[in-house]
């Protein structure tokens, strides 16, 4: 996978932005159960009140408060309150403080300034237990606090207290705070925001409109960051497919247009099926895995990190619970990857085998069905089907197992976690909001890693696929253009020349040509004739550079095509193959094919010498009429006559026609030849075929056995010296025919 990321280079600003989205995306996530739990604990329990610090209070209580406040809080707490008396202010000020305070009227009210949150958390520190205290008196309890302190019951208890001598009131208040330590912080709270509330009523604020303001800002918060979540997950599914299509693309131009560098030596190591299925299916397992890597391998740390923060962050003694969540999820991520992994590796495999069989099944069907293989083919295609199918089953087994068990570890998680919390809040350890918190903390943990494990479960096919593809792009051509490259130039125009040239095939021991010497001059027709496996075709593959010499030369115009580029020596050479080739389009661009820009006329003329005119002219579009996929709406000679065709309209300097006359029959044949012999007058020709009566009007005959010329000359002087040729003629045509 690393050979390939250097192809996600034009998209570094895209996986930028999909970073920084999904980082948005993450803290929206993981801010949102936490105002859950502000809106359950403070929002419904405290009545929307936040802190214990009052915001406002009756100078009665706030005196009753300041008892059982130490000196140094006494001076914090005045520096940041008003006080507010009705007979100090100003008239207008009044009123205004009316408007928010109706309790003014009656008592003086204590207003605590604007201040930052970090002065806030100090003066919640400082009031929760005074007000704690206060509340406790001015319940049910004082009689029983003045009883212990020999005071007169029926008294007020903050008067009686009041009068105390410093030292003894020091006593009380801090017998208080050692008591009030025991008790868990959340119950402190919800007892000093129950004064709270019966205070702010008393003063006059409307504690149910202070409620459902603060319902409305949080709940209008979640719903805001909501929506950021969901614009960013949109946003990077959007980048992400464009990334990955981006790459798909990029990568799918790069194999292809390394393998049209291929020579044929390579073809022979990567067969096409093979090379089909790295250029879709491979690059498609890539292009998926890709989405999800851009989707969840930045926005899971984050969530799973985060997530075990905030969650310790609402309550550490249920931290356990996460941890055995978490091993349980890594446990399952390690069996499946134990498991699916040797299934992904051999999966391509069979996919590879799947399309050579379809292949070979789809393009072979008239063989099949003319011998009755039918019932064979589909015995070969349901093994290769059935293999594909057991294996992709078996994954999906193991992948759709992992779902509802995970599902069960969520259920198990949740079910423990409101167990366990249900019997700390009766407790008072935590309050009911945060162990809602937690539980959402501990879900998305979980989901986290449940993401991770999918994406490590499909990356070894993926890694596999990459592999196949980095195979075929780090394997370069067994031929390859020379660093300084030589231009043909001179005198000489299609001069081809053979010196000393012998061949054998890449890993192959045994030599294919041996000491192959020979001439072929331009306005001259060389033909190369000899038995099945005698080396024609591998002869006339050398010429275009297909393959390259083992030993020994090739020249054309006096330069050695290893000297030359490829381009520059096949600009020179109309090259027909035994197997006509036609490309999907219509007869027009099929003959103007090796032209760049076609001449008006060329694509005519060059029809009419391939003996292609009347069977084009008959069509209802002529020139117009689409070719099927490999020309299968033609026949074999009209295939190879539009063949023909396509090297006419280049005006090659040098022709080699590989067995191209095979599927003609006679009579075109005969026209086909004459006017052949009439455009290639100032051409060289090379042709090969098995037919005598195709080349025996020949200014040179290369006769080859076992890879060796056996016999060079004209017809005449074959059949009277070389017995090879006389022997293959004599085997088409009787000797009459042959010596007219």
């Amino acid at each position: 996978m690393l050979k390939l990321a250097k192809n996600l280079k034009p998209f570094a600003w895209a996986i930028l932005l999909i970073f920084g989205l999904l980082l948005g995306q993450a803290l929206s996530d993981l801010t949102l159960p936490d105002l859950m739990s502000r809106i359950i604990n403070v929002g419904i329990q405290q009545n929307g009140i936040e802190n214990v610090a009052p915001a406002a209070i009756r100078s009665s209580e706030m005196d009753r408060i300041l008892l059982f406040t130490i000196d140094a809080d006494k001076v914090r707490i005045e520096a940041d309150y008003l006080l507010l008396d009705k007979d100090k202010l100003s008239s207008s000020e009044y009123t205004s403080y009316l408007k928010a305070y109706p309790g003014l009227a009656s008592a003086p009210i204590y207003k605590l300034n604007t201040i930052g949150a970090g002065e806030m958390a100090q003066l919640n520190a400082i009031f929760a237990n005074p007000i704690m205290i206060v509340s406790y008196l001015e319940g049910n309890s004082a009689a029983s606090l003045l009883g212990s302190f020999n005071l007169p019951v029926g008294t007020d208890p903050f008067v009686a207290l009041s009068q105390l001598p410093a030292v003894q009131l020091d006593a009380i208040r801090q017998a208080a705070n050692e008591q009030l330590a025991s008790l868990p912080a959340s119950m402190k709270t919800q007892s000093d925001i129950a004064y709270l509330s019966t205070e702010y009523r008393a003063v006059g604020i409307n504690v149910n409109g202070m409620q459902i303001g603060y319902m409305i800002r949080i709940g209008g918060l979640m719903l805001l960051l909501t929506l950021v979540s969901v614009s960013c997950s949109i946003a990077v599914g959007f980048l992400a497919a464009r990334v990955a299509a981006g790459f798909g693309r990029d990568t799918r131009r790069k194999l292809f247009s390394k393998v049209t560098q291929y020579s044929n030596s390579e073809f022979d190591k990567f067969s096409t099926a093979s090379l089909i299925t790295r250029s879709t299916n491979d690059i498609q397992q890539i292009q998926l895995v890709l989405v999800m890597l851009l989707r969840v391998v930045f926005y899971a740390p984050i969530m799973g990190v985060g997530g075990i923060i905030k969650a310790l962050g609402q309550d550490v003694s249920m931290s356990w619970i996460v941890a055995a969540a978490v091993m349980a999820v890594l446990s399952m991520m390690l069996v499946a990857f134990a498991v699916a992994v040797p299934k992904f590796r051999s999966i391509q495999r069979l996919v590879d085998r799947l399309n050579l069989v379809t292949r070979e099944m789809l393009t072979g069907m008239m063989v099949v069905r003319a011998f009755n293989t039918q019932e064979s083919e589909q015995n070969r295609f349901d093994k290769a089907n059935v293999d594909l199918t057991k294996t992709t089953l078996f994954i999906n087994r193991v992948l759709v197992f992992m779902m509802p068990a995970m599902m069960l570890l969520m259920n198990g998680v949740m079910l423990a976690i409101v167990w366990i919390g249900a019997h700390q809040v009766d407790q008072g350890s935590i309050q009911v909001g945060n162990m809602m918190a937690f539980m959402q903390y501990t879900i998305q943990i979980i989901f986290a890693f449940l993401m991770v494990s999918f994406v490590f479960i499909m990356l070894p096919r993926a890694t596999v696929s990459a592999q196949r593809i980095s195979e075929v792009l780090e394997t370069e051509p067994s031929i390859n253009d020379p660093a300084k490259p030589l231009r043909f130039g001179g005198v000489q125009k299609g001069v081809l020349e053979f010196q000393n040239v012998a061949f054998r095939y890449p890993g192959a021991e045994a030599y294919v040509l041996h000491g192959i010497s020979f001439t072929a001059l331009p306005g001259q027709t060389t033909a190369i004739v000899g038995g099945t496996g005698s080396g024609k075709s591998t002869l006339v593959n050398l010429i275009p550079r297909f393959y390259d010499v083992t030993e020994g030369k090739i020249l054309v115009d006096g330069v050695d095509i290893q000297a030359v580029t490829q381009h520059d020596l096949r600009d020179k050479i109309g090259y027909i193959p035994q197997k006509a080739v036609l490309f999907s389009g219509t007869i027009e661009s099929n003959i103007a094919y090796g032209k760049d820009v076609p001449i008006d006329g060329e694509v005519k003329r060059a029809a009419e010498i391939a003996q292609s005119i009347d069977f084009i002219t008959a069509s209802e579009k002529g020139f117009q009429t689409l070719v099927a996929q490999d020309g299968a709406n033609l026949s074999g000679g009209q295939k190879q006559r539009l063949n023909i065709a396509r090297a006419l309209a280049k005006r090659p300097e040098v022709y080699v026609f590989d067995d191209s006359f095979s599927a003609i029959d006679f009579k075109t044949d005969a026209a086909l030849r004459k006017a052949l012999k009439k455009e290639t007058g100032d051409a060289t020709v090379l042709i090969v075929a098995q037919r005598i009566g195709t080349i025996m009007n020949a200014d040179q005959i290369i006769v080859l056995e076992n890879g060796r010329i056996v016999g060079k000359g004209t017809h005449r002087e074959l059949m009277d010296g070389c017995h090879v040729y006389r022997e293959l003629a004599l085997s088409q045509l009787s000797k009459e025919e042959l010596l007219p």
